[in-house]
């Protein structure tokens, strides 16, 4: 059915996206400073204070990659709507797809591209940027 299209997709995505995330997440819960969890807990936080006030701030930078790398990967989410719905949803991926091999107009498969790549590139530009500022100020 095309109206419940999108979200299939968006679910038979979640499958793969989760597990690397939750490869993302771990590895951030590694550099958790556990002096501030030891200090934490002498102040009295536990529970969703503890989680909220002193684990999710040392999670920031997790946070930032896995959307970095979840806003990329469903920007070029080409395979998922070729296989699964044959290109009754549309995303700029397929977009350029069916312009060049079947409509046979290769300028707007081409700029279609470009646009795409333009897209990417400032998104990572935007993440690379705050990741540096960031890092700048810590020391």
């Amino acid at each position: 059915d095309e109206n419940y299209a999108t979200y299939g997709i968006i679910v038979a995505s979640l499958f793969p996206g989760i597990a690397y995330t939750m490869i993302i997440y771990i590895t951030g819960l590694t550099a958790v400073s556990k002096d501030m969890i030891e200090a934490g807990r002498i102040d009295g936080a536990s529970g969703f204070t503890m989680f909220w006030n002193i684990i999710l701030p040392q999670l920031r930078p997790a946070t930032l990659i896995a959307v970095v790398v979840t806003i990329v990967g469903a920007l070029r989410s080409f395979d998922l709507i070729a296989v699964m719905t044959w290109g009754s949803t549309n995303v700029l991926a397929y977009k350029m797809y069916e312009d060049s091999l079947f409509n046979f107009r290769m300028g707007y498969g081409a700029s279609t591209a470009v646009i795409l790549f333009i897209l990417m590139d400032i998104y990572i530009a935007w993440f690379l940027y705050r990741l540096f500022k960031r890092e700048s100020t810590e020391k």
